[in-house]
């Protein structure tokens, strides 16, 4: 909750404080950089400490990290802390993990995560809700923030469970995903860009023409709801098809209401809260998509080696997203934002339909299952690269230049050299 209304609060005060587009998108940029540094270097702080207090002192320093914000309104500060709270909150959602997969057997697991995912999706929403308790220019949502954030610690320094094991690193090979999966690799990429602006600067975009804080709050709140409900219709959708021209679809649908939003959202809030819902509904299931599409090319004990490397560019892309929003936002007006979201969506599809033409559909005795990637995928888990099982990067290699283009996902997976041991990091 801590974490969900400091990402709305953020983009408005920095506004109030006369902050430029640029300046706001590498705000949104520098918690993603934070975020895949936490993920990368987690593991040795967490091994170095132990879970339980690991825990706590990193609360302690995300807690102040809140109150920071407040206390020195300058653009370069804020950039510095709000980098230092997504390492922050990488570590904590890796210890989190950890745990629960650490306790969970192979019978509970799917549910245990689909609780866990539930109940983060749900309070990221009510912490962005909160907006409406207080005024962005003042410092009381900012004291919440921190308040909420400090309470996170008591669960595990009372907990007399057993710590998990130490967490380990993956090597990931970003040349072998690429190679096995072209279109899973880049739609991570370009979930990256899109969503990465989104979260960075649409409480911005919600907000214009109207004095109402909580106005972009529920905004927010919409589209991931709408994302929620549509992922698991969705997915089972793609078992049935060849996931891709799915993929097509959802990226044309995505596109459309990224156009929809900035054509005709600031005629009314009721047009906005319609549009929001059609791009949370398609926008946010389209990363569980490319991950269920990749994962139909990856053996058992390559998958969390894939899920980190697909985590990674995820990442990367939602570092470049809002500063290449803010740039269009600054030329054009904040319309811009939803001109750079469709754009992404307009170019992934042609380069989905491209693939097409260059490989054929997986054969459905060889396909994976989505639900089996959507646990993974929607949560974005840190703890994909921190899993101490299969700790060291598979056998398995990219197929040469030519292979993606005619082999068999069976042959597709056989096997290359490893590469060297590169920590590579993951909402």
């Amino acid at each position: 909750m801590g974490n969900g209304l400091q990402s709305t609060l953020l983009p408005l005060r920095a506004q109030i404080e006369a902050f430029g587009p640029l300046e706001i998108g590498i705000l949104g940029s520098a918690y993603f950089v934070g975020f895949t540094l936490g993920c990368w270097r987690g593991a040795v702080i967490i091994r170095r400490a132990g879970h339980i207090r690991a825990f706590a002192a990193i609360v302690a320093i995300a807690s102040t990290s809140a109150l920071v914000h407040a206390l020195i309104p300058n653009s370069v500060v804020w950039w510095i802390v709000r980098l230092l709270s997504g390492a922050c909150v990488a570590m904590l959602f890796m210890i989190i993990e950890s745990w629960l997969n650490e306790k969970a057997t192979n019978e509970t697991r799917g549910t245990v995560f689909s609780v866990y995912t539930a109940i983060n999706l749900s309070m990221v929403s009510a912490g962005q809700v909160l907006i409406a308790l207080g005024n962005p220019q003042g410092f009381p949502l900012f004291l919440i923030a921190s308040i909420l954030i400090s309470w996170a610690a008591v669960p595990l320094a009372l907990s007399r469970s057993e710590s998990p094991a130490p967490v380990e690193r993956v090597g990931v090979r970003i040349g072998y995903l690429l190679k096995l999966s072209p279109v899973g690799f880049i739609g991570s990429f370009a979930v990256g860009l899109a969503n990465g602006a989104f979260w960075a600067l649409a409480p911005i975009f919600a907000q214009n023409g109207h004095n109402d804080p909580s106005l972009a709050a529920i905004f927010i709140a919409v589209s991931v709801v709408a994302g929620a409900a549509a992922q698991y219709p969705l997915g089972k959708l793609s078992d049935r098809m060849d996931r891709r021209k799915l993929i097509i679809a959802v990226s044309l649908l995505s596109a459309a209401a990224g156009l929809a939003l900035a054509f005709f959202s600031a005629s009314s809030q009721t047009l906005l809260m319609v549009t929001g819902f059609a791009f949370g509904m398609f926008a946010f299931p389209l990363y569980s998509l490319c991950v269920a599409h990749a994962n139909d090319f990856v053996d058992n004990k390559s998958f969390v080696e894939a899920a980190s490397g697909l985590l990674l560019t995820w990442a990367a892309g939602a570092v470049i997203g809002p500063i290449g929003a803010s740039a269009l936002i600054s030329g054009i007006g904040l319309q811009g934002l939803f001109y750079f979201t469709a754009g992404v969506h307009l170019i992934f599809a042609v380069f989905v339909f491209y693939r097409l033409r260059q490989r054929t559909v997986v054969p459905e005795e060889t396909r994976g299952v989505f639900s089996e990637a959507a646990n993974a995928a929607y949560t974005l888990t840190p703890v994909d690269v921190g899993m101490s099982e299969d700790a060291q990067p598979s056998e398995a290699a990219a197929p040469d230049d030519a292979a993606p283009e005619a082999a068999t996902p069976a042959e597709e997976t056989a096997s290359a050299p490893e590469s060297e041991n590169g920590q590579d990091p993951k909402t």
